[in-house]
């Protein structure tokens, strides 16, 4: 959006409205991967069109892979290389996108080459030290430019064809580190076999599992330990996105916080996603939860119940439910999240800073924060180039009159069209 600051709306009345998000982030920077690995051609509808998805199809384009990205009609055509990657050196720019610079540095062992990996400023503070020491683990050479553990990364296959094996990875910090080494592990003459410590989002290492599956490959997952057979191959395919689920956690928290009605298309209980976990939270806060063949409803009261709950599996919502968690009428305790501080913005501190800025009572804990009923006041948020940040705090603002969202462009990160579908709901 071209400026600076907007003005959220309250609505003062309850809501009746259908809201259709686009689609997962994360399933569509996956699929374009997978589809980049597979044989002949795939198409990808109902693909989500952002920054982050934009950054992987430029990746692949570098790389050498033809795609075609239809932005109007959501879909992408790529032509996957059988596990092959037709340039044999480039520097690729993630910007800010966690999916891809993670799961590219996974890729590149699939190419015969000197590849680096850079991004923003942001994410050169991002840690990523973890997955480069399973990789070395295995025998690749990579490494991290500056030395600290963060990207630029330089991945070199120039020694000849990576064969998988047996390592361990440390996923305290994201999840992301498991996928980007499961997603190219079948195509590996030896597979993998990975031992995953750390309290991580699980749920996002089993949506990777389903999705390979999907696209034609086997793994045993079993406790901690994952296994990936080698010499496989992923089948082009045409796919569909789901609508993603964080997207709609926006939406379906609103009916809660102002009363009424909000149906979200497409959403379904057999999604991949571990963000539908959210809707249970907001049962548990009172809201009513009606899951359909092809939808799903949340009614609300606007009468909030507090939780304690570790959120560990679905870190990307901790925004929203801490955003209305002051509305409650007993605390909220957000526990095992520790991990945020290192995601697009120190998440914790940012979601503690802004809410004390509207009035709210937080502690602050190393793993999370507890809020407190509290009377909001009106405030202009920062938004630390953070789009989650943005997105939940303009939730508030249905509510609180005076709430103003700074940098609200940050949004096009996941959700260009965000305060557009924000202001339909009234």
């Amino acid at each position: 959006m071209a400026t600076d600051e907007i003005d959220i709306v309250p609505i003062a009345h309850p809501l009746a409205a259908t809201v259709k998000v686009p689609g997962s982030k994360s399933i569509t920077n996956r699929a374009l991967l997978l589809a980049a690995m597979a044989t002949g051609r795939s198409t990808i509808e109902s693909a989500l069109m952002s920054d982050d998805t934009r950054r992987m199809v430029a990746a692949l384009e570098t790389l050498g892979f033809a795609i075609e990205a239809d932005e109007s009609a959501r879909r992408i055509t790529l032509v996957g290389r059988a596990g092959g990657i037709p340039s044999t050196g480039a520097t690729l720019d993630a910007g800010g996108a966690g999916t891809a610079m993670r799961f590219l540095a996974g890729f590149l062992t699939l190419g015969h080459g000197r590849y680096r990996l850079d991004g923003n400023a942001r994410m050169r503070e991002r840690p990523i030290g973890a997955l480069l020491d399973a990789m070395r683990a295995l025998g690749l050479d990579v490494r991290s430019e500056l030395g600290n553990d963060c990207p630029p990364i330089v991945v070199d296959t120039t020694g000849g064809a990576f064969a998988g094996g047996t390592t361990a990875i440390d996923a305290s910090l994201s999840s992301q580190f498991v996928s980007a080494l499961l997603m190219p592990a079948p195509l590996w003459r030896d597979g993998l076999t990975l031992t995953v410590a750390g309290d991580t989002a699980r749920p996002f290492i089993e949506m990777t599992l389903r999705l390979m599956n999907d696209w034609g490959a086997a793994s045993t997952l079993a406790g901690d330990q994952i296994v990936v057979p080698g010499g496989q191959r992923y089948r082009a395919k045409n796919f569909s996105v789901e609508p993603d689920a964080t997207a709609a956690s926006y939406f379906v928290a609103a009916a809660a916080l102002a009363g009424g009605t909000v149906t979200i298309p497409g959403l379904t209980k057999m999604s991949v996603q571990g963000d539908t976990q959210f809707l249970d939270l907001l049962e548990q806060m009172g809201a009513r939860v009606m899951w359909h063949a092809d939808a799903v409803t949340v009614t609300g009261t606007g009468r909030l119940r507090g939780l304690d709950v570790a959120m560990n599996a679905m870190p990307d919502v901790v925004p929203t439910l801490a955003a209305i968690a002051p509305f409650a009428d007993s605390p909220t305790r957000i526990r095992k999240v520790g991990f945020i501080r290192h995601h697009e913005s120190n998440r914790i501190a940012a979601i503690t800073t802004e809410l004390r800025r509207l009035g709210a009572a937080v502690r602050e804990f190393d793993d999370g924060l507890e809020i407190a009923p509290s009377v909001l006041v009106p405030a202009a948020i920062e938004t630390y180039d953070d789009h989650r940040i943005a997105m939940a705090f303009a939730v508030v603002g249905l509510k609180v009159a005076g709430i103003r969202i700074r940098n609200p462009g940050c949004v096009g990160k996941t959700y260009p069209e965000f305060f557009d579908d924000l202001a339909r709901l009234r």
